[in-house]
């Protein structure tokens, strides 16, 4: 196999972010899976980005597995998880997400712990409450009516959980808003200037941050998200926020955190807290406020799976796992090679780039019969929506709850649900978004 293998037109609708407002290019993948899944991509300087070095794509679910449970061949930590190169590679590295063992293990070890079962309970008790308060609020007692799912529902209940697990304010929680729309739809000009949180209304904490809220430079383009200098408001609040827990502790999992001493005597620093609060209210919410969208995407488009599931609602679990391996919110996440190495065939050298895809491995058809199907009875189900491996999503547990939730409390109280007019979808090659999603409903 030669870096040349992969025609050119492909390899743009694979890294061209615009290629994604219309979805996936699945067809791609396909061919991809079936005679190249291990292949060179080039990165042509797109959109106002330099061209990149080019990275190796991994299509099928046993190569993707194989990546990402072996962080000393495939490093999170040598260029880190972004598919562009980090403009700010030393400060990206100190985050958890982009750490190897043994370092990611100590703070995973101390983030785990501070899931305690009371806090646990806690959350999935709000989480059902809040699900039940959003349909309300938008279905109250109407027989009939129009919404934007993704933006008055589907969004809050991240907001709102994350809320409860860092112990921000809930006044604050649109501030997480803004800052996952800055650093996860930074290709999309609808996203790159987010500012719906203006303070008002806040905590004295939520002012202070928007004061240093970045603003466009003369020519338009707002500093890179994607690195510290980039999002001072948002470390700002989160040092804010441990000054806050430090001097009076609640029960929420960051106050757990930061009194956790770990197996050295050491604790939590502020840099990590930092850090680990940035993976938090950008990475837990935005894979979630995509998936509960997508989730019901996937079940307008398909109205027999639709009508299973109110049927049967003992299918919603199952149902849930499907939303996530079909809409697939987190489409791409990058390694580097420690090391020589054989994959797949392809002989990939010490540094190259490998990015693994989830929508690729998630519609694999040696793992998944009948792949672009969509079957909330499908099983087993083996997605790779949350990962593998040492990274494996600790918020997977609490996504599955709040999917859950939301979708029984919606299947309860309507009869009818239409879509209201096309999605918009985000203009992103790493996260399958939903901008809007105008919805019409019946009520029960």
């Amino acid at each position: 196999m030669t870096r040349a293998d992969l025609r050119p037109a492909d390899a743009l609708a694979l890294v061209d972010p615009a290629t994604y407002e219309d979805g996936p290019p699945f067809e791609v993948l396909r061919r991809l899976r079936a005679g190249a899944p291990v292949t060179w991509v080039e990165e042509p300087a797109l959109h106002g980005q330099p061209a990149g070095p080019g990275f190796w794509l991994v299509a099928r679910h046993a190569d993707v597995e194989r990546v990402l449970r072996d962080p000393a061949t495939f490093s999170s930590w040598l260029g880190a998880t972004q598919v562009r190169d980090a403009a700010d590679l030393a400060w990206v590295r100190r985050m958890m997400l982009n750490m190897d063992p043994p370092d990611h293990s100590r703070l995973r070890r101390l983030l785990s712990r501070s899931f305690t079962p009371r806090a646990v309970a806690a959350l999935t008790e709000s989480i059902q409450r809040t699900a039940a308060q959003l349909v309300e609020r938008v279905v109250g007692g109407a027989a009939e009516g129009r919404c934007d799912f993704a933006k008055d529902v589907a969004a809050d209940l991240p907001l709102l959980t994350l809320a409860d697990v860092l112990g921000v304010p809930a006044e604050d929680r649109w501030l997480m808003f803004d800052w996952s729309n800055r650093v996860i739809g930074w290709q999309d000009p609808d996203y790159a200037t987010s500012a719906a949180f203006d303070g008002t209304g806040g905590t004295p904490m939520a002012r202070a941050a928007v004061a240093l809220r970045p603003v466009p430079g003369p020519h338009g383009p707002m500093p890179d998200p994607r690195t510290r200098a980039g999002m001072p408001d948002l470390y700002a609040y989160a040092r804010l926020l441990a000054e806050e827990k430090r001097r009076s502790p609640g029960t929420d999992v960051m106050s757990v955190l930061l009194a956790q001493v770990d197996e050295d005597g050491g604790q939590v620093s502020d840099a990590e807290f930092e850090n680990m609060f940035w993976l938090f209210a950008v990475a837990g919410n935005e894979t979630l406020r995509n998936g509960l969208p997508g989730g019901l995407i996937s079940l307008l488009q398909h109205p027999e799976q639709l009508a299973a599931l109110r049927a049967d609602p003992s299918l919603l679990p199952g149902a849930v796992e499907e939303m996530l391996r079909w809409w697939t919110p987190v489409m791409v996440f990058r390694r580097t090679a420690a090391t020589d190495v054989d994959l797949a065939g392809v002989r990939i050298r010490a540094g190259d780039k490998v990015v693994v895809s989830f929508t690729s491995a998630n519609r694999d058809e040696a793992v998944f019969a009948a792949p672009d199907a969509f079957d909330v009875r499908r099983s087993p189900n083996p997605h790779l929506a949350f990962g593998h491996g040492p990274h494996f999503c600790l918020g997977a547990q609490l996504a599955r709850v709040q999917m859950r939730a939301l979708f029984a409390e919606l299947l309860r109280r309507t009869d009818d649900l239409h879509l209201d007019g096309p999605p918009a979808l985000l203009r992103s090659n790493f996260q399958r978004g939903v901008k809007r999603l105008p919805l019409r409903w019946t009520a029960a």
